[in-house]
Protein backbone atom coordinates (compact mmCIF):
# COMPACT_ATOMS: atom_id res chain seq x y z
CA UNK A 1 0.00 0.00 0.00
CA UNK A 2 2.83 2.40 0.91
CA UNK A 3 4.56 1.68 -2.40
CA UNK A 4 1.37 2.46 -4.30
CA UNK A 5 0.84 5.72 -2.45
CA UNK A 6 4.44 6.76 -3.05
CA UNK A 7 4.10 5.93 -6.72
CA UNK A 8 0.95 8.02 -7.00
CA UNK A 9 2.71 10.82 -5.14
CA UNK A 10 5.63 10.93 -7.53
CA UNK A 11 3.37 10.84 -10.59
CA UNK A 12 1.28 13.67 -9.18
CA UNK A 13 4.33 15.70 -8.17
CA UNK A 14 5.97 15.34 -11.54
CA UNK A 15 2.74 16.17 -13.35
CA UNK A 16 2.27 19.36 -11.37
CA UNK A 17 5.88 20.39 -11.92
CA UNK A 18 5.58 19.83 -15.65
CA UNK A 19 2.30 21.66 -16.09
CA UNK A 20 3.31 24.65 -14.04
CA UNK A 21 6.85 25.31 -15.20
CA UNK A 22 5.76 28.69 -16.61
CA UNK A 23 4.78 30.07 -13.20
CA UNK A 24 6.87 32.49 -11.19
CA UNK A 25 8.38 31.54 -7.81
CA UNK A 26 8.24 33.86 -4.82
CA UNK A 27 11.49 35.51 -5.81
CA UNK A 28 9.97 36.49 -9.15
CA UNK A 29 12.35 34.32 -11.17
CA UNK A 30 10.75 32.36 -14.00
CA UNK A 31 11.24 28.58 -13.82
CA UNK A 32 12.73 27.19 -17.00
CA UNK A 33 11.82 23.87 -18.62
CA UNK A 34 15.34 22.54 -17.99
CA UNK A 35 15.06 23.37 -14.27
CA UNK A 36 11.74 21.56 -14.05
CA UNK A 37 13.24 18.53 -15.81
CA UNK A 38 16.22 18.52 -13.46
CA UNK A 39 14.12 18.88 -10.30
CA UNK A 40 11.63 16.31 -11.52
CA UNK A 41 14.45 13.83 -12.07
CA UNK A 42 15.79 14.46 -8.58
CA UNK A 43 12.36 13.89 -7.06
CA UNK A 44 11.93 10.76 -9.14
CA UNK A 45 15.26 9.35 -7.96
CA UNK A 46 14.44 10.03 -4.31
CA UNK A 47 11.03 8.40 -4.48
CA UNK A 48 12.33 5.44 -6.48
CA UNK A 49 14.94 4.93 -3.75
CA UNK A 50 12.21 4.95 -1.10
CA UNK A 51 10.11 2.51 -3.10
CA UNK A 52 13.15 0.31 -3.64
CA UNK A 53 13.83 0.31 0.11
CA UNK A 54 10.33 -1.00 0.77
CA UNK A 55 10.70 -3.63 -1.92
CA UNK A 56 14.09 -4.66 -0.56
CA UNK A 57 12.82 -4.92 2.97
CA UNK A 58 9.85 -6.99 1.86
CA UNK A 59 12.12 -9.29 -0.14
CA UNK A 60 14.51 -9.67 2.76
CA UNK A 61 11.77 -10.54 5.21
CA UNK A 62 10.05 -12.88 2.81
CA UNK A 63 13.30 -14.72 2.11
CA UNK A 64 13.71 -15.26 5.83
CA UNK A 65 10.07 -16.20 6.18
CA UNK A 66 10.30 -18.69 3.34
CA UNK A 67 13.17 -20.48 5.13
CA UNK A 68 11.24 -20.49 8.43
CA UNK A 69 8.06 -21.74 6.76
CA UNK A 70 9.82 -24.51 4.84
CA UNK A 71 12.03 -25.55 7.76
CA UNK A 72 9.67 -25.08 10.72
CA UNK A 73 10.79 -28.27 12.49
CA UNK A 74 14.47 -27.31 12.18
CA UNK A 75 13.69 -23.83 13.49
CA UNK A 76 11.79 -25.28 16.47
CA UNK A 77 14.75 -27.49 17.22
CA UNK A 78 17.36 -24.72 17.21
CA UNK A 79 15.06 -22.43 19.23
CA UNK A 80 14.76 -25.23 21.80
CA UNK A 81 18.54 -25.71 21.82
CA UNK A 82 18.98 -21.95 22.33
CA UNK A 83 16.55 -21.94 25.28
CA UNK A 84 14.66 -19.31 23.28
CA UNK A 85 11.10 -18.28 24.17
CA UNK A 86 10.42 -17.00 20.64
CA UNK A 87 6.76 -17.50 19.65
CA UNK A 88 7.19 -19.38 16.37
CA UNK A 89 3.49 -20.31 16.17
CA UNK A 90 2.47 -16.65 16.13
CA UNK A 91 4.94 -15.90 13.34
CA UNK A 92 3.69 -18.82 11.25
CA UNK A 93 0.07 -17.75 11.87
CA UNK A 94 0.86 -14.21 10.65
CA UNK A 95 2.45 -15.71 7.56
CA UNK A 96 -0.52 -17.95 6.87
CA UNK A 97 -3.02 -15.11 7.36
CA UNK A 98 -0.99 -12.83 5.09
CA UNK A 99 -0.78 -15.37 2.30
CA UNK A 100 -4.51 -16.18 2.56
CA UNK A 101 -5.39 -12.49 2.37
CA UNK A 102 -3.11 -11.97 -0.63
CA UNK A 103 -4.78 -14.89 -2.36
CA UNK A 104 -8.20 -13.37 -1.68
CA UNK A 105 -7.01 -9.98 -2.98
CA UNK A 106 -5.73 -11.56 -6.19
CA UNK A 107 -9.09 -13.28 -6.75
CA UNK A 108 -10.94 -10.01 -6.20
CA UNK A 109 -8.59 -8.17 -8.57
CA UNK A 110 -9.22 -10.84 -11.19
CA UNK A 111 -12.97 -10.39 -10.71
CA UNK A 112 -12.60 -6.61 -11.01
CA UNK A 113 -10.62 -6.92 -14.24
CA UNK A 114 -13.19 -9.29 -15.72
CA UNK A 115 -16.03 -6.95 -14.71
CA UNK A 116 -14.20 -4.00 -16.26
CA UNK A 117 -13.95 -5.86 -19.55
CA UNK A 118 -17.64 -6.75 -19.36
CA UNK A 119 -18.63 -3.16 -18.74
CA UNK A 120 -16.94 -2.14 -21.96
CA UNK A 121 -18.69 -4.93 -23.78
CA UNK A 122 -22.08 -3.95 -22.27
CA UNK A 123 -21.62 -0.36 -23.42
CA UNK A 124 -20.84 -1.51 -26.96
CA UNK A 125 -23.95 -3.68 -26.94
CA UNK A 126 -26.16 -0.96 -25.42
CA UNK A 127 -26.73 -2.87 -22.18
CA UNK A 128 -27.03 -1.22 -18.76
CA UNK A 129 -23.76 -1.84 -16.78
CA UNK A 130 -25.16 -0.34 -13.53
CA UNK A 131 -25.19 -3.68 -11.69
CA UNK A 132 -21.62 -4.44 -12.76
CA UNK A 133 -20.48 -0.95 -11.76
CA UNK A 134 -22.03 -1.36 -8.31
CA UNK A 135 -20.30 -4.73 -7.93
CA UNK A 136 -16.98 -3.22 -8.97
CA UNK A 137 -17.34 -0.53 -6.33
CA UNK A 138 -17.99 -3.20 -3.69
CA UNK A 139 -15.02 -5.26 -4.88
CA UNK A 140 -12.70 -2.22 -4.96
CA UNK A 141 -13.73 -1.29 -1.41
CA UNK A 142 -13.05 -4.85 -0.28
CA UNK A 143 -9.62 -4.84 -1.96
CA UNK A 144 -8.76 -1.61 -0.15
CA UNK A 145 -9.89 -3.11 3.16
CA UNK A 146 -7.84 -6.28 2.63
CA UNK A 147 -4.77 -4.32 1.50
CA UNK A 148 -4.89 -2.47 4.81
CA UNK A 149 -5.14 -5.77 6.72
CA UNK A 150 -2.19 -7.17 4.76
CA UNK A 151 -0.11 -4.07 5.58
CA UNK A 152 -0.95 -4.40 9.29
CA UNK A 153 -0.07 -8.10 9.36
CA UNK A 154 3.16 -7.50 7.43
CA UNK A 155 4.27 -4.89 9.96
CA UNK A 156 3.59 -7.26 12.87
CA UNK A 157 5.34 -10.06 10.99
CA UNK A 158 8.41 -7.90 10.32
CA UNK A 159 8.68 -6.80 13.95
CA UNK A 160 8.34 -10.39 15.19
CA UNK A 161 10.88 -11.64 12.66
CA UNK A 162 13.40 -9.15 14.03
CA UNK A 163 13.28 -10.92 17.41
CA UNK A 164 14.01 -14.45 16.20
CA UNK A 165 17.62 -15.51 16.95
CA UNK A 166 20.06 -16.68 14.31
CA UNK A 167 20.20 -20.31 13.30
CA UNK A 168 23.16 -22.28 14.67
CA UNK A 169 26.14 -23.56 12.73
CA UNK A 170 26.40 -27.34 12.76
CA UNK A 171 29.67 -27.17 14.74
CA UNK A 172 28.12 -25.21 17.62
CA UNK A 173 27.92 -27.55 20.63
CA UNK A 174 24.44 -28.33 21.96
CA UNK A 175 24.11 -27.50 25.65
CA UNK A 176 21.84 -25.91 28.23
CA UNK A 177 24.02 -23.13 29.64
CA UNK A 178 27.59 -21.86 30.18
CA UNK A 179 28.47 -25.00 32.15
CA UNK A 180 28.23 -26.98 28.91
CA UNK A 181 30.55 -24.76 26.85
CA UNK A 182 33.42 -26.74 25.30
CA UNK A 183 37.05 -25.94 26.03
CA UNK A 184 39.08 -25.86 22.80
CA UNK A 185 42.58 -25.05 24.09
CA UNK A 186 44.59 -23.34 26.80
CA UNK A 187 47.65 -21.11 26.57
CA UNK A 188 50.06 -20.23 29.34
CA UNK A 189 50.28 -21.43 32.93
CA UNK A 190 48.66 -19.48 35.76
CA UNK A 191 51.26 -17.99 38.05
CA UNK A 192 51.80 -19.50 41.50
CA UNK A 193 51.98 -16.76 44.12
CA UNK A 194 54.00 -17.07 47.34
CA UNK A 195 52.03 -14.26 48.97
CA UNK A 196 48.39 -13.39 49.57
CA UNK A 197 46.74 -12.37 46.30
CA UNK A 198 44.96 -9.04 46.13
CA UNK A 199 42.07 -8.29 43.76
CA UNK A 200 42.52 -5.61 41.13
CA UNK A 201 40.11 -3.25 42.87
CA UNK A 202 42.06 -3.54 46.13
CA UNK A 203 45.34 -3.01 44.30
CA UNK A 204 43.93 -0.02 42.42
CA UNK A 205 42.61 1.70 45.53
CA UNK A 206 45.81 1.08 47.51
CA UNK A 207 47.93 2.52 44.67
CA UNK A 208 45.56 5.47 44.21
CA UNK A 209 44.98 4.70 40.52
CA UNK A 210 41.32 3.51 40.60
CA UNK A 211 38.61 5.56 42.29
CA UNK A 212 35.33 3.69 42.56
CA UNK A 213 33.72 6.10 45.03
CA UNK A 214 34.15 9.13 42.78
CA UNK A 215 33.10 7.06 39.77
CA UNK A 216 29.85 6.26 41.59
CA UNK A 217 29.47 9.92 42.59
CA UNK A 218 29.77 10.99 38.96
CA UNK A 219 27.76 8.32 37.18
CA UNK A 220 26.29 5.93 39.74
CA UNK A 221 27.16 2.27 40.25
CA UNK A 222 29.43 0.52 37.76
CA UNK A 223 31.34 3.63 36.76
CA UNK A 224 35.02 4.11 37.61
CA UNK A 225 37.54 6.94 37.58
CA UNK A 226 40.99 5.93 36.30
CA UNK A 227 43.88 8.02 37.66
CA UNK A 228 47.56 8.50 36.79
CA UNK A 229 49.19 5.14 35.90
CA UNK A 230 45.84 3.36 35.40
CA UNK A 231 44.64 6.05 32.99
CA UNK A 232 47.92 5.84 31.11
CA UNK A 233 47.82 2.02 31.07
CA UNK A 234 44.28 2.06 29.63
CA UNK A 235 45.45 4.43 26.89
CA UNK A 236 48.58 2.33 26.29
CA UNK A 237 46.54 -0.84 25.88
CA UNK A 238 44.27 0.78 23.28
CA UNK A 239 47.25 1.99 21.22
CA UNK A 240 49.05 -1.36 21.59
CA UNK A 241 46.03 -3.38 20.41
CA UNK A 242 45.38 -1.11 17.44
CA UNK A 243 49.04 -1.22 16.43
CA UNK A 244 49.18 -5.01 16.53
CA UNK A 245 45.98 -5.37 14.50
CA UNK A 246 47.00 -2.79 11.87
CA UNK A 247 50.79 -3.23 11.68
CA UNK A 248 51.21 -6.97 12.22
CA UNK A 249 47.90 -7.95 10.63
CA UNK A 250 45.76 -6.55 7.83
CA UNK A 251 43.08 -4.68 9.75
CA UNK A 252 42.15 -1.14 8.71
CA UNK A 253 41.77 1.27 11.63
CA UNK A 254 38.43 3.07 11.74
CA UNK A 255 37.21 5.61 14.28
CA UNK A 256 33.42 5.92 14.24
CA UNK A 257 30.64 7.88 15.93
CA UNK A 258 29.58 6.45 19.26
CA UNK A 259 26.01 7.65 18.84
CA UNK A 260 23.93 5.98 16.13
CA UNK A 261 20.51 5.94 14.54
CA UNK A 262 17.98 3.30 15.52
CA UNK A 263 18.24 1.44 12.21
CA UNK A 264 21.94 0.81 12.83
CA UNK A 265 21.11 -0.94 16.09
CA UNK A 266 18.44 -2.96 14.28
CA UNK A 267 20.94 -3.83 11.56
CA UNK A 268 23.32 -5.66 13.90
CA UNK A 269 20.62 -7.20 16.08
CA UNK A 270 20.76 -5.06 19.24
CA UNK A 271 17.22 -3.85 18.57
CA UNK A 272 14.46 -4.58 19.18
CA UNK A 273 15.52 -7.64 21.21
CA UNK A 274 17.83 -5.85 23.69
CA UNK A 275 16.18 -2.45 23.98
CA UNK A 276 16.30 -2.63 27.79
CA UNK A 277 20.09 -2.86 27.77
CA UNK A 278 20.58 0.11 25.45
CA UNK A 279 21.13 3.76 26.38
CA UNK A 280 18.65 5.77 24.32
CA UNK A 281 18.71 9.53 23.84
CA UNK A 282 15.45 10.89 25.22
CA UNK A 283 13.18 12.34 22.55
CA UNK A 284 15.32 11.02 19.68
CA UNK A 285 15.74 7.72 17.84
CA UNK A 286 19.45 7.75 18.71
CA UNK A 287 21.47 5.32 20.84
CA UNK A 288 24.86 5.11 22.52
CA UNK A 289 26.66 2.11 21.01
CA UNK A 290 27.11 -1.05 23.13
CA UNK A 291 30.11 -1.99 20.95
CA UNK A 292 31.88 -0.79 17.81
CA UNK A 293 30.45 -3.88 16.11
CA UNK A 294 27.39 -1.68 15.47
CA UNK A 295 29.24 1.08 13.65
CA UNK A 296 31.96 -0.93 11.92
CA UNK A 297 29.45 -3.41 10.46
CA UNK A 298 26.96 -0.73 9.47
CA UNK A 299 29.58 1.23 7.57
CA UNK A 300 28.17 -0.66 4.60
CA UNK A 301 24.50 -0.63 5.60
CA UNK A 302 22.36 -0.68 2.44
CA UNK A 303 25.35 -1.13 0.12
CA UNK A 304 26.23 -3.61 -2.62
CA UNK A 305 30.00 -4.09 -2.65
CA UNK A 306 32.03 -5.32 -5.57
CA UNK A 307 33.45 -8.81 -5.07
CA UNK A 308 36.98 -7.40 -5.44
CA UNK A 309 36.41 -5.25 -2.34
CA UNK A 310 36.13 -8.31 -0.11
CA UNK A 311 37.25 -9.24 2.43
CA UNK A 312 37.07 -6.11 4.55
CA UNK A 313 38.88 -6.24 7.88
CA UNK A 314 38.19 -3.34 10.24
CA UNK A 315 39.29 -2.58 13.78
CA UNK A 316 38.52 0.38 15.96
CA UNK A 317 38.50 1.70 19.49
CA UNK A 318 35.30 3.07 21.04
CA UNK A 319 33.77 3.53 24.41
CA UNK A 320 30.90 1.07 24.94
CA UNK A 321 27.70 1.71 26.87
CA UNK A 322 25.53 -1.05 28.33
CA UNK A 323 22.83 -0.98 30.97
CA UNK A 324 22.96 -4.75 31.27
CA UNK A 325 19.60 -4.62 32.98
CA UNK A 326 19.33 -8.39 33.10
CA UNK A 327 22.73 -9.12 34.66
CA UNK A 328 21.15 -9.74 38.04
CA UNK A 329 23.65 -7.77 40.08
CA UNK A 330 26.67 -9.90 39.11
CA UNK A 331 30.21 -8.58 39.46
CA UNK A 332 29.27 -5.30 41.07
CA UNK A 333 32.81 -4.89 42.47
CA UNK A 334 35.69 -3.75 40.33
CA UNK A 335 36.03 -3.52 36.56
CA UNK A 336 34.50 -6.82 35.44
CA UNK A 337 31.09 -5.43 34.57
CA UNK A 338 30.83 -1.69 33.90
CA UNK A 339 28.11 0.44 32.28
CA UNK A 340 30.82 2.27 30.32
CA UNK A 341 34.04 0.62 29.17
CA UNK A 342 36.58 0.77 26.35
CA UNK A 343 37.02 -1.90 23.73
CA UNK A 344 39.01 -2.48 20.58
CA UNK A 345 36.68 -4.23 18.16
CA UNK A 346 37.43 -6.34 15.09
CA UNK A 347 34.85 -6.66 12.29
CA UNK A 348 35.10 -8.69 9.10
CA UNK A 349 32.84 -8.48 6.05
CA UNK A 350 33.51 -11.45 3.82
CA UNK A 351 32.18 -13.88 1.23
CA UNK A 352 30.20 -16.79 2.72
CA UNK A 353 32.61 -19.51 1.57
CA UNK A 354 35.51 -18.01 3.56
CA UNK A 355 33.69 -16.91 6.71
CA UNK A 356 34.64 -19.82 8.97
CA UNK A 357 38.31 -19.60 8.05
CA UNK A 358 38.01 -15.89 8.81
CA UNK A 359 36.50 -16.72 12.22
CA UNK A 360 39.48 -18.90 13.17
CA UNK A 361 41.83 -16.14 12.03
CA UNK A 362 39.94 -13.55 14.10
CA UNK A 363 40.27 -15.71 17.22
CA UNK A 364 44.01 -15.98 16.56
CA UNK A 365 44.21 -12.18 16.31
CA UNK A 366 42.67 -11.79 19.76
CA UNK A 367 44.94 -14.54 21.12
CA UNK A 368 48.02 -12.74 19.79
CA UNK A 369 47.28 -9.77 22.08
CA UNK A 370 47.06 -12.00 25.16
CA UNK A 371 50.20 -13.90 24.19
CA UNK A 372 52.21 -10.71 23.73
CA UNK A 373 51.04 -9.63 27.19
CA UNK A 374 51.88 -13.11 28.54
CA UNK A 375 48.44 -13.53 30.10
CA UNK A 376 47.19 -17.12 30.55
CA UNK A 377 43.91 -17.79 28.81
CA UNK A 378 41.68 -20.45 27.34
CA UNK A 379 39.48 -20.63 24.25
CA UNK A 380 36.00 -22.08 24.56
CA UNK A 381 33.28 -22.80 22.01
CA UNK A 382 29.95 -21.50 23.28
CA UNK A 383 27.13 -24.01 23.40
CA UNK A 384 23.65 -23.43 21.99
CA UNK A 385 22.22 -22.35 25.34
CA UNK A 386 24.87 -19.68 25.94
CA UNK A 387 25.53 -18.27 22.47
CA UNK A 388 24.50 -14.73 21.56
CA UNK A 389 21.36 -13.72 19.69
CA UNK A 390 23.01 -12.85 16.37
CA UNK A 391 25.73 -15.52 16.33
CA UNK A 392 25.79 -18.81 14.43
CA UNK A 393 29.05 -19.81 16.11
CA UNK A 394 31.06 -18.12 18.86
CA UNK A 395 34.44 -18.61 20.50
CA UNK A 396 35.10 -16.89 23.82
CA UNK A 397 38.57 -16.12 25.09
CA UNK A 398 38.78 -16.22 28.89
CA UNK A 399 41.74 -14.73 30.73
CA UNK A 400 43.00 -16.04 34.06
CA UNK A 401 41.93 -13.88 37.03
CA UNK A 402 44.01 -14.92 40.09
CA UNK A 403 41.79 -13.36 42.79
CA UNK A 404 38.81 -15.34 41.50
CA UNK A 405 40.87 -18.45 40.74
CA UNK A 406 39.14 -18.87 37.39
CA UNK A 407 39.05 -17.78 33.77
CA UNK A 408 36.83 -14.82 32.84
CA UNK A 409 35.65 -13.68 29.40
CA UNK A 410 37.84 -11.05 27.76
CA UNK A 411 36.89 -11.53 24.11
CA UNK A 412 33.99 -12.98 22.16
CA UNK A 413 34.48 -13.75 18.44
CA UNK A 414 31.40 -14.62 16.41
CA UNK A 415 30.34 -15.47 12.89
CA UNK A 416 26.81 -14.18 12.30
CA UNK A 417 26.80 -15.57 8.73
CA UNK A 418 24.20 -13.51 6.78
CA UNK A 419 22.02 -12.74 9.82
CA UNK A 420 23.21 -9.15 10.21
CA UNK A 421 23.74 -8.70 6.48
CA UNK A 422 20.04 -9.37 5.82
CA UNK A 423 18.96 -6.90 8.49
CA UNK A 424 21.43 -4.25 7.35
CA UNK A 425 21.11 -5.11 3.62
CA UNK A 426 24.84 -5.60 2.96
CA UNK A 427 25.57 -7.49 -0.25
CA UNK A 428 28.33 -8.07 -2.75
CA UNK A 429 28.10 -8.40 -6.53
CA UNK A 430 29.61 -11.51 -8.10
CA UNK A 431 32.12 -10.39 -10.72
CA UNK A 432 31.21 -13.25 -13.08
CA UNK A 433 27.42 -13.52 -12.80
CA UNK A 434 26.80 -9.89 -11.74
CA UNK A 435 24.27 -11.26 -9.26
CA UNK A 436 24.25 -9.87 -5.72
CA UNK A 437 24.53 -12.03 -2.61
CA UNK A 438 24.48 -11.32 1.10
CA UNK A 439 27.87 -11.11 2.76
CA UNK A 440 28.81 -12.81 6.02
CA UNK A 441 29.76 -10.57 8.93
CA UNK A 442 32.01 -11.41 11.87
CA UNK A 443 32.87 -9.50 15.02
CA UNK A 444 35.19 -9.94 17.96
CA UNK A 445 36.84 -8.07 20.81
CA UNK A 446 40.48 -7.47 20.35
CA UNK A 447 40.26 -6.94 23.39
CA UNK A 448 37.98 -5.55 26.10
CA UNK A 449 40.43 -2.99 27.47
CA UNK A 450 39.23 -2.68 31.08
CA UNK A 451 39.29 -6.44 31.60
CA UNK A 452 42.77 -6.61 30.06
CA UNK A 453 43.92 -3.93 32.50
CA UNK A 454 42.52 -5.80 35.50
CA UNK A 455 44.10 -9.05 34.27
CA UNK A 456 47.49 -7.30 34.07
CA UNK A 457 47.06 -5.79 37.52
CA UNK A 458 46.29 -9.15 39.12
CA UNK A 459 48.69 -11.39 37.17
CA UNK A 460 51.62 -8.95 37.43
CA UNK A 461 51.13 -7.89 41.08
CA UNK A 462 54.04 -8.03 43.53
CA UNK A 463 54.22 -8.78 47.24
CA UNK A 464 54.53 -5.07 48.09
CA UNK A 465 51.33 -4.19 46.15
CA UNK A 466 53.15 -2.80 43.11
CA UNK A 467 52.40 -3.94 39.56
CA UNK A 468 54.98 -4.82 36.92
CA UNK A 469 54.27 -3.45 33.44
CA UNK A 470 54.30 -6.19 30.74
CA UNK A 471 57.35 -5.81 28.50
CA UNK A 472 55.25 -5.23 25.38
CA UNK A 473 53.64 -2.16 27.00
CA UNK A 474 56.75 -0.46 28.40
CA UNK A 475 57.31 1.66 25.23
CA UNK A 476 53.66 2.78 25.41
CA UNK A 477 54.14 3.73 29.08
CA UNK A 478 57.06 6.07 28.39
CA UNK A 479 59.56 3.57 29.77
CA UNK A 480 57.66 2.95 33.02
CA UNK A 481 58.28 -0.62 34.21
CA UNK A 482 56.48 -0.69 37.57
CA UNK A 483 53.36 0.96 38.99
CA UNK A 484 54.00 1.68 42.68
Amino acid sequence: MKKILLGLFILGTLGMAQSNYEVYVKSGVKISQSEVDRDSKEIENIVNKIISDYETRDKKIMLEMRYIRENADKVREYLKNRNSDFDLDSLLKFDEDRRNLLQEVEMLKKERNESSALIGKYKQEGKDPAELLARMQTVSAKIKELDQKVAEIEEKQVQLTYTIPNKLHESTPIGKDEDENVEVRKWGTPREFDFEIKSHDELGVNLGILDFERGAKLGGSRFTVYKNAAARLERALIAFMIDVHTQEEDFEEIFTPQLVKKEMMVGTGQLPKFAEDAYKIEGEEMYLIPTAEVTLTNLHNGEILDEEELPKHYCGYTACFRKEAGSGGRDLKGLIRQHQFNKVEMVKIVKPETSYDELESMVNSAEKILQKLNLPYRVISLCSGDIGFSAAKTYDLEVWVPSQNKYREISSCSNTEDFQARRAMIKYRDKETKKSHFVHTLNGSGLAVGRTLLAIMENYQQDDGSIVIPEALVPYMGGMTVIK
